[in-house]
Formats: C-alpha cells, sequence, structure tokens
C-alpha cells in the first residue's frame, strides 16, 4: 500500500453531519443534486489515495434510512445511445446497472425521471421496460426560454406541465449516468410543487470536485479539468462568494455562469435568497479530509500525465479533435509536468529498444520497475505481470510460474478452435492458467494469493495495449499508459 492522502473514517463523518444539517435547514426536505460518479469513482481514489471508490456510497449508508435515490436521464441521450465512456455502455443501460448496485447495498431507488421528453419509439420503448420492472418513470418536459425567462420557468406552463414525483424520504439524492441529464432542473421543478403544497423544501449540490477550500492553481484541481476536458469546465474563483465574504473560494465555470439565473428562480419560488453564491449550495467536506497535501500533489500530477496519455491513444484511434489534444498539452504545461516524470515510460521505452519489440514496465509500491517483452508464448503485458508477482513474492527469475504444457493447449485453443490470429497470451488468459497451475505449483498458488499487492502500480506500454489487457490491468486496480502507436500496422484491430 502506497502513501495514505486522505482519511476516508473523517469524511464520512463530516460529509454525513453536513448533509443532514442541510435537510434539517429546509423543513426536513432536501433535493440533493449529486455530482460525478457516486460508485466506482476511480479519479477521486487516484487523486486523492486513500479514498475507496465506492467512499460516497459508505457515506450515504450511514443516512440510508433518510434516503431515497431519482435517476435522471435526458430522452436525446437515449435517442442518441450517448455512451458511459469508462463503462462503455449506454446511458440507458447504465440506468439499469444503477439501479441494481443502489439496491445492492440498500437504498430505494424511488422513482426514474426521463427529462426533455419527446415521444420516440427508443424513449417510449425504454419507459415500457421500466414500467414492467415496475419502476416508476416520471416525464418532464422542455421549456421554452430555459433558463432565462424565469416568470414563465417558474409557473403552470413552466415546471408546472413536468410530472410531480412522489418522494418519502427527507434526503431525496438526484444523480444520473452523466453530465447534462437534467439533474439541476429535476430538483427545482420538485421544489416548486413543493411550495404549492405548502412544503418548505431546499436545494443543495454535491460535487467531489473541484474542491472549494484548495487553491484554484492547486494540482487536484488541474487533474480535474483533465478528467472534464471534453465538457469544457474550468476551475476559477467563485466572484461571488469572494464579493460577500472576502473569501476566495474555487468553484467552476457552468456553476458560475449559471448561478445569478439559478439565484433568481430559487427566490421566485421561495421568495427569499437562499444562497449567496454558487460555493454556498455546496455541502462538499473532502477538502478537509486531506491528510497529506504532497502526497495528493505527486498523485494528481501522476494522473494529469495519464490523463494526456489517454488523450494521445484516443486523438491516435479518432475518438478525439486535435483541439482537444492542444488543450491536454496546456494543462501539463499549466501543471509543469512532463512524461518524463512518469518513471515507467523511460524504462519501457528502453526495453523495447533494446528487445527491437514491444515492452511494458510495471513500478511497484516498493519503487522497483519490472518489465516484460513479447515471447513465443505471452504478451508483454502478462510477462510483465508474472515477473512483478515474482519480484513480490520474492521468487527466483529461475523459477517457472507457467509451464508450456499448460500455454500450449491454450493457444491451439485460441487460434486452432477460436480463430484468433494472435497465439500469445493476453494478461486474463495468463492469469486463468496461472490460477490453475497453482493446483500443483507452489509458485503458482503464492503469485495468485499476491495479485491484490498489484493494486496501485504504474504500468507503461511501449504501444497501445489490447482492450482486453487494458482491462484486465484495470480491474487489478494498476495504474496503465500506452504510447500512441500499435504494434503492427493493421486496421482491423479486435478485443483478442
Amino acid at each position: 500500500m502506497g502513501k495514505i492522502a486522505f482519511d476516508s473514517e473523517k469524511y464520512i463523518k463530516m460529509q454525513s453531519a453536513k448533509i443532514m444539517e442541510r435537510v434539517n435547514r429546509f423543513d426536513n426536505k432536501l433535493y440533493l443534486e449529486f455530482g460525478g460518479k457516486l460508485f466506482d469513482d476511480g479519479h477521486a481514489s487516484r487523486v486523492l489515495p486513500g479514498f475507496p471508490k465506492d467512499l460516497k456510497v459508505k457515506m450515504l449508508s450511514s443516512l440510508k434510512d433518510k434516503i431515497e435515490i431519482i435517476i435522471v436521464i435526458n430522452a436525446h441521450d437515449i435517442e442518441r445511445n450517448k455512451k458511459r465512456g469508462d463503462l462503455n455502455i449506454t446511458y440507458d443501460q447504465e440506468v439499469l446497472r444503477m439501479i441494481d448496485a443502489f439496491r445492492a447495498v440498500g437504498f430505494m431507488v424511488g422513482s426514474v425521471v426521463i427529462t426533455q421528453y419527446v415521444s420516440l419509439p427508443v424513449v417510449n420503448d425504454f419507459k415500457r421496460l421500466l414500467e414492467r420492472m415496475d419502476i416508476k418513470v416520471y416525464l418532464h418536459y422542455f421549456i421554452e426560454g430555459y433558463p432565462n425567462d424565469v416568470d414563465l420557468i417558474v409557473s403552470e406552463k413552466g415546471y408546472g406541465k413536468n410530472d410531480y414525483i412522489e418522494t418519502e424520504k427527507p434526503l431525496v439524492v438526484v444523480t444520473a449516468p452523466g453530465p447534462g441529464s437534467g439533474k439541476m432542473a429535476v430538483c427545482l421543478s420538485q421544489l416548486y410543487y413543493e411550495r404549492v403544497r405548502g412544503i418548505t423544501a431546499g436545494y443543495a449540490k454535491f460535487e467531489t470536485f473541484p474542491i472549494f477550500n484548495l487553491p484554484l492553481s492547486h494540482p487536484v484541481h488541474i487533474a480535474y479539468e483533465a478528467a472534464t476536458i471534453d465538457l469544457d469546465d474550468v476551475n476559477m474563483i467563485d466572484p461571488y462568494h469572494l464579493e460577500k465574504y472576502g473569501v476566495m473560494a474555487t468553484n467552476y465555470n457552468r456553476d458560475v455562469e449559471i448561478f445569478p439565473v439559478l439565484s433568481r428562480i430559487l427566490k421566485q419560488i421561495t421568495n427569499e435568497d437562499i444562497y449567496n453564491s454558487p460555493t454556498d449550495m455546496g455541502v462538499n467536506m473532502i477538502g478537509f479530509c486531506i491528510t497529506d497535501e504532497e502526497v495528493a500533489k505527486k498523485a494528481a500530477n501522476d494522473e494529469i500525465i495519464r490523463r494526456y496519455y489517454r488523450a494521445q491513444v484516443d486523438f491516435r484511434n479518432g475518438y478525439i479533435e486535435e483541439n482537444i489534444l492542444n488543450k491536454m498539452q496546456a494543462i501539463m504545461n499549466k501543471a509543469g509536468v512532463s512524461v518524463n516524470d512518469r518513471k515507467t515510460v523511460a524504462v519501457a521505452l528502453a526495453k523495447a529498444e533494446e528487445t527491437n519489440g514491444p515492452a511494458v514496465a510495471i513500478e511497484l509500491d516498493d519503487g522497483t520497475i519490472v518489465t516484460g517483452k513479447n515471447s513465443s508464448l505471452l504478451g508483454a503485458a502478462s510477462a510483465a505481470v508474472l515477473n512483478a508477482l515474482k519480484h513480490i513474492c520474492n521468487i527466483n527469475d529461475d523459477t517457472m510460474l507457467l509451464s508450456p504444457n499448460i500455454i500450449e493447449p491454450v493457444q491451439r485453443l485460441k487460434v486452432d478452435y477460436l480463430g484468433n490470429n494472435n497465439p500469445r497470451l493476453h494478461v486474463d488468459e495468463v492469469l486463468i492458467a496461472l490460477t490453475i497451475s497453482a493446483q500443483m505449483n507452489p509458485a503458482a498458488y503464492q503469485s495468485v494469493h499476491a495479485l491484490p499487492k498489484l493494486s496501485g502500480s504504474q504500468v507503461h506500454s511501449s504501444v497501445i495495449l489490447s482492450s482486453v489487457d487494458i482491462n484486465t490491468f484495470l480491474k487489478l486496480g494498476m495504474m496503465v499508459t500506452c504510447e500512441p502507436k500499435y504494434q503492427t500496422k493493421k486496421l482491423y484491430r479486435p478485443g483478442k
């Protein structure tokens, strides 16, 4: 385990208390717009070592009896088959995954809201699918003049034409499969209806990043800009907070830009100025739980470099335009980092030049860097993983973890029966073979049980790895980057 920069137990206590403080401020009914990822927040865990991926779920679990979940999805995202990039699944499928995930940990999922509803076959099919699963579905509509025509918005012809969402719990967490789904509009529509019914409900916003009490130039904030580069998010000082309190607080451009309109809508609904600044709306306590700022800075800078490499590969594959690549280079310059700061890069490239073929370097928790290269049996990534396990377990380099008698039948299966052109074993195939060997080979047994120790290690490849190898590295908690070039000039590259 590497150095820790974050106190997760302190966070659970502080964050849950802050949220309940806001619930109590508003007549025991709060609509909390929850930005970012509730589950699997890999970005937060990478830039703040000690922040588990599921920490926000654990925090909300301490308030479970007071919470219900509303999931919001935009009709146009359903129509366009918009995908969540990290999981490569469409937003409608992500809604189903989220419902399962919430229910698995005991949360009440009250309903799904389809925003900017239009009667299209694919949208109606999804609505019917949810209803057949006994999930309540509500429809919200496009409002002419939104968000500037406040008088129309806060009226029967505005929010009043949306469905009113029946809720039971004092804390309603409004989340979505991705940005632009309409979470804020759903919260405000509910506030309108609650006030009509005589309930003094409130609105607040939860965002993990940016962290309001960290400096604007902090590497954690620059890493956030790198992570959201396709959204054009830019961190900035909250001018409203500075004017009102004389205190600098970090926020981001979208919240600052929308605040004057949002403030007017809230005042139109509630007849009072609830918040003086975008920062006032937030409930984020994450900045108070950082225990080692230098470790966090180092982790954030590492993430910026990894994001840069990801952008390079995405550009090579045609997923992003050159302007995004140029923005990533500007972010690297802003952070004052370069690819040379990633130790595995030089080692992998040197190994590739030495062997005249693909090479992978892995930096382990103790600072040791091991390498792997292609052979007739194994790919470079697979070889590097086996070498890393040998080092962790103090197994002699000459000790064979996998016998050719095990590898070769798998190769024949791949090539002769499954039609693969590449006979070399990928990382997932090696791990399966290693697990089988562990029944007879003590060294293999020791290596299998050392797999968790690979988590947090840094990986760099001299060529773009297959999606299979990358996904296996990620499942092991390893942080991987690739040079933006392929081993071959083939145009078609299946996953294996």
